[in-house]
């Protein structure tokens, strides 16, 4: 990993020190893996499988309501995290960035979106300082229990809630990693793989998406 991306992580609030960390990250990547299996296994039996996002509702690190339509125009990457994730999540917007400072005139047609799971933890605040670790051109997305919820289940993100200790925040959330790459108008294009270096990512992206 290259100085510029470790010096983009360093401002995150820290997670939660929590023993199973490492277990939870590989039944991350382990999800992950599955469900890029299930696509792929879709599009070469040619079947077109469930239908993956939707419109939302949310609200952004400044603390306005935006919804989907608001990034018409241009292809999303979505990915659905929190910002107090010890280690999936911050490797994975740290690999996001390196890929967009890789793909040169393309970059400018994508927008990046992290879309919170935590939503008690993560108000716009939190995500506009976290986002800002990484890349200027991450937009943090946050909302309701119910709004997340909702986005979720369009995007068939696993996200789950587990305590670990009395207090209010002695919590983790185990989550789906896997980025979502969506077209212009909203309509999902391909799962991207979340454990992907930058350069791999990078590599992915440059192929999917139009010349810049």
């Amino acid at each position: 990993m290259s100085t510029t991306a470790t010096d983009r992580r360093t401002t995150p609030p820290p997670g939660p020190q929590r023993p199973a960390g490492f277990v939870l990250a590989v039944a991350g990547l382990l999800v992950a893996v599955l469900l890029l299996g299930a696509g792929a296994f879709m599009w070469l039996s040619g079947n077109a499988g469930p239908t993956v996002g939707g419109p939302f509702t949310l609200q952004n690190s400044d603390g306005r309501t935006v919804t989907d339509q608001a990034f018409r125009g241009k292809y999303m990457l979505v990915y659905f995290g929190y910002t107090f994730c010890p280690d999936v999540c911050p490797t994975t917007l740290t690999h996001v960035a390196d890929a967009l400072d890789k793909l040169g005139p393309q970059a400018k047609l994508l927008t990046p979106i992290f879309i919170t799971v935590d939503p008690q933890r993560d108000t716009p605040a939190v995500m506009k300082q976290y986002t800002a670790a990484f890349t200027p051109q991450l937009v943090g997305l946050t909302g309701t229990p119910e709004q997340i919820a909702k986005v979720a289940k369009e995007y068939h993100v696993y996200y789950a809630i587990h305590r670990t200790g009395p207090g209010p925040d002695d919590y983790s959330v185990d989550h789906s990693s896997v980025l979502y790459l969506m077209d212009p108008k909203g309509n999902f294009v391909a799962p991207v793989r979340a454990d992907d270096s930058g350069d791999e990512l990078a590599a992915e992206l440059r192929r999917l998406l139009p010349a810049g």
